[in-house]
C-alpha cells in the first residue's frame, strides 16, 4: 500500500470553492478503481488538531498499490483553474496500529521497525462526544510543545469534521526525535495517559511512514527540501 496526500491550498477569497469539491470530489474518486481507500479533508491553521478551520486550505489522501498519484483528471483541472498551490508527499506504510471508519486502511503493518531516515507520521482519532471537553481542553499545550520540538521539519492538521473527526500529518528528521516527543514531552505524555484512563477516542490510528518523494510547495516552499 502507498499513500498519497496532497495538501492543497486556494487564493485568498476562493476557498468556497474548497468547500465546494469536498462535495463534487467524492464522484470521480469513487468510480477510480487504482484507489484502495480515499478521504477528503479540511485543514486547522496551526499545524495540528484545532478548533479553528483554514477556509483557504484542504487536503486529500488516497492509498494505492504504487507511487504513482492516480488522480482522477477533472481534480487535477479543478485545482489548476482556480490555481491552487499544491504539496504532494508519496508515503509508504512502515509501522503502526489502529483503523480508519473501520477499515485497516493501509494494510497490516509492522508494530516497530529499526528505520532510522526522515518518518512521516499519521495521528487521527474519532473524539467520543462525551469526551469533546476534556479532548480540546488539552490540544494547546500539546500544539505549542510541538511546534516547538526538535526534528520536527514540518506539520498539518487535518480532519473529516470539526471537534470530532481530528488527524495531524507530520515529518520529522528521524524516527529518535519523533518518540522524545512523543514520550518525553510533558504535556504530550499527560494526554496519553488521559486519552487511555478515560477513553476518549471510539477509533484511533496511528502510523509511521518513509518518504518516497515530495513535489509541490506549501506556502511557498517544499517543506522537505528547503
Amino acid at each position: 500500500m502507498i499513500g498519497v496526500l496532497t495538501i492543497v491550498s486556494y487564493p485568498k477569497y476562493l476557498g468556497c470553492f474548497g468547500v465546494l469539491s469536498m462535495a463534487i470530489f467524492h464522484l470521480p474518486l469513487w468510480l477510480n478503481k487504482k484507489m484502495s481507500f480515499y478521504k477528503l479533508l479540511g485543514c486547522g491553521k496551526n499545524g495540528t488538531f484545532d478548533k479553528s478551520p483554514d477556509w483557504q486550505q484542504w487536503a486529500l489522501l488516497t492509498i494505492n498499490n504504487t507511487a504513482i498519484n492516480h488522480l482522477p483528471s477533472f481534480i487535477h483541472a479543478y485545482w489548476k483553474f482556480f490555481r491552487c498551490e499544491r504539496w504532494t508527499i508519496i508515503l509508504e506504510p512502515l509501522e503502526g496500529h489502529g483503523t480508519w471508519d473501520g477499515k485497516k486502511c493501509f494494510g497490516e503493518l509492522n508494530k516497530q521497525t529499526n528505520d532510522t531516515e526522515m518518518i512521516g507520521v499519521l495521528t487521527r482519532a474519532t473524539i467520543r462526544f462525551s469526551r469533546l471537553t476534556n479532548f480540546w481542553k488539552h490540544v494547546d499545550g500539546v500544539a505549542q510543545q510541538m511546534s516547538k520540538a526538535e526534528g520536527l521539519i514540518t506539520s498539518v492538521g487535518i480532519g473529516e469534521i470539526p471537534f470530532i473527526k481530528q488527524a495531524t500529518f507530520s515529518v520529522w528528521e528521524n524516527k529518535k526525535f519523533m518518540k522524545a516527543f512523543a514520550y518525553q514531552m510533558r504535556a504530550h505524555q499527560e494526554v496519553i495517559q488521559k486519552t487511555r484512563k478515560e477513553n476518549w477516542y471510539s477509533e484511533e490510528m496511528f502510523v509511521r511512514f518513509k518518504i518516497i518523494d515530495s513535489y509541490g510547495t506549501l506556502n511557498g516552499t517544499n517543506p522537505l527540501k528547503r
